[in-house]
């Protein structure tokens, strides 16, 4: 399956917000989205990602004033992206390899969606499911 055939089933919903956003705010964010992750943009350009794993580590390193100060001080700026041709064992890897769980779509270099490990998973299960029942209806068949 495609990045692009992801996107048209859960939808191209994007939750971002901008770098000067104070972290406690941020987090306020992330729990009334029921989301793991932030999408920070500047204008139209993406800037970084704000992942409760970097909310984890700026208070683990900051404490508690690290919920005043602006997203853009703990956000991972080394965004890794999906392309809508990719398929899922491509993202599969690269969610593995870096060790991150959510990847903005880049169409024509503008953000298109977000793809989480979640989503992966699902669809994994999904196609494991159909070629079970594929392979069921032929045996009995």
């Amino acid at each position: 399956m495609l990045v692009a055939e992801i996107l048209k089933d859960k939808g191209d919903a994007v939750y971002a917000i901008g770098p000067e956003m104070p972290l406690g705010e941020a987090c306020g964010e992330l729990d009334r989205l029921r989301v793991g992750a932030l999408i920070v943009c500047d204008r139209d350009k993406v800037v970084g990602v704000l992942s409760e794993r970097d909310v984890v580590k700026a208070v683990a390193r900051d404490g508690q004033p690290a919920l005043g100060r602006p997203v853009s001080a703990y956000m991972t700026r080394e965004v890794i992206f999906a392309a809508p041709g990719e398929t899922v064992a491509i993202l599969m890897g690269r969610m593995t390899d870096r060790r991150i769980r959510h990847l903005p779509v880049l169409r024509d270099g503008r953000l298109a969606g977000v793809i989480s490990i979640g989503d992966v998973v699902k669809c994994q299960i999904a196609e494991a499911t159909q070629e079970a029942e594929s392979l069921r209806t032929y045996i009995a068949g």
